[in-house]
């Protein structure tokens, strides 16, 4: 049964991966979290695994996903590689800050987080554009807020990239293409330090590299690698306001779930 949940709550995260531009984490973290609960594993650790483990499946989810959209011609080099250096710093600073803080803090602070995209979503509190896209040290700044937040919350970073983007006057489209190759330096990052700071730590489930626990990485791939190019297909064909608010509603539900244990 948990091979199963995972491997539909992998399908489900690589078709928005592929649809919205994010990593998948936003969904991957909690349904993580439930079952490393079911599983027993000691609560001292289990956000930190499962947000490392969410993080190094964006990083083949992600691959998938910038494949399809570029096959389109949607993503836009030049901001990717202005940005990236600066998301790689963040990714590493926030693996390390993750590891300071107390696991319930970190499932706390997750819930939160996905209530705030889920109100975001629902209500399309994104900027109208009206701007270009800041300098070389804006976009650095930018760049390791992004990193440093996706990686204490295990997630492809698509949840800011995009409402930045196309607050920059940047095409949702691009911006939805753009978004999931950034996702790719942000979980590369981030997995690489949660691998590092969960070294050696007691307490972790078996078969766990770092943070992040084999077993349910593979589950969740299989199933997010294929369906990362069927959500970028129907990004480019569907208009994606209704299906914003399917999701916000589906993040609400979790982010609740988290908040009640």
């Amino acid at each position: 049964m948990e091979l199963l949940f995972l491997l539909s709550m992998g399908a489900v995260a690589g078709m928005l991966a592929g649809l919205l531009g994010i990593g998948g984490g936003i969904i991957i973290v909690p349904v993580l979290a439930i079952v490393f609960t079911a599983q027993g594993v000691d609560g001292s650790v289990l956000m930190h695994v499962a947000v490392g483990t969410s993080l190094g499946t964006i990083v083949i989810t992600s691959l998938s996903s910038i494949r399809a959209h570029q096959k389109r011609g949607a993503i836009v080099w030049e901001t990717f590689r202005r940005i990236s250096p600066a998301i790689i710093v963040g990714t590493l600073f926030g693996a390390w800050v993750a590891k300071q803080i107390p696991g319930e803090d970190l499932k706390l602070m997750f819930a939160w987080f996905m209530l705030l995209v889920a109100a975001q979503m629902a209500m399309g509190m994104a900027s109208p554009p009206h701007r270009q896209l800041p300098g070389q040290w804006g976009m650095s700044v930018t760049g390791v807020i992004i990193g440093m937040v996706s990686a204490m919350m295990g997630i492809g970073g698509g949840s800011m990239s995009v409402p930045f983007l196309t607050y920059c006057n940047m095409a949702v489209k691009n911006a939805v293409a753009t978004s999931a190759a950034i996702g790719l330096p942000i979980a590369v990052g981030g997995a690489l330090g949660f691998v590092i700071s969960g070294w050696g730590v007691m307490m972790r489930p078996e078969m766990s590299f770092g943070y992040v626990n084999l077993p349910a990485f593979f589950g969740i791939v299989v199933a997010s690698t294929l369906f990362a190019p069927l959500g970028a297909r129907l990004a480019h064909r569907l208009p994606d306001i209704v299906l914003k608010r399917f999701f916000a509603i589906f993040l609400g539900i979790l982010g609740i779930k988290l908040l009640l244990g």
